[in-house]
């Protein structure tokens, strides 16, 4: 299994926001559309190994789950009408309790140390960060938590919790990439284990 985390600092935690502005009116809900895509589209294919949990505002997490998911489609627009809808299930989720909006798509009120704590049990927890150590000299862990964050940095109290729980922290290459770019980058970087014996 694959995770990631990506947290939205300026996302919107309820459903009151336009289709048509992703890029300013709802907190570059856009970038993270572009992760969610990238998190599982291939050309002609589809991830269903990959767990995405988007943590909104570090007060609302919406979970995709690959191996459920249904109705989601390569276009930004699809993709936020569906994190809509999962905001509209919010009121149905109690406190860390999920609720399903679609087929796949979970919503709860779960912020970044809950969900990191959750997800990070069973899996080799990797920050993702301009001054790891470059992705080349470290070994692809088997059950890897990709934790990145949006258009902005970490905030200090995130730093804190990740300098704590994180198993590795790597950098990708040598110049900084939009998110959803780091995530094919990652995906990549695991696809080509043991691709010698392909």
């Amino acid at each position: 299994m694959r995770q990631f985390i990506v947290l939205g600092h300026e996302a919107p935690t309820t459903p009151d926001f336009s289709l048509d502005d992703l890029a300013g009116g709802a907190g570059r809900l856009d970038a993270l559309c572009r992760c969610v895509n990238s998190a599982f589209f291939l050309s002609h294919d589809f991830r269903s190994d990959v767990r995405l949990f988007l943590v909104l505002g570090d007060e609302v997490t919406i979970r995709f789950e690959g191996s459920e998911l249904r109705r989601l489609n390569p276009d930004e627009r699809s993709t936020a009408a569906l994190i809509r809808k999962a905001l509209e299930a919010k009121s149905e989720a109690i406190g860390h309790m999920e609720a399903e909006s679609t087929p796949g798509v979970h919503v709860s009120k779960r912020d970044f140390e809950a969900v990191l704590a959750d997800a990070g049990a069973d899996a080799t927890a990797v920050e993702l960060h301009e001054d790891g150590t470059p992705v080349v000299d470290v070994e692809p862990p088997e059950n890897p938590l990709f934790v990145l964050s949006d258009h902005g940095d970490f905030t200090e109290s995130e730093a804190d919790l990740l300098a704590e729980a994180a198993d590795e922290r790597v950098r990708l290459g040598p110049r900084l990439l939009h998110g959803n770019h780091a995530m094919t980058v990652a995906h990549n970087y695991l696809d080509t284990r043991g691709y010698a014996d392909y």
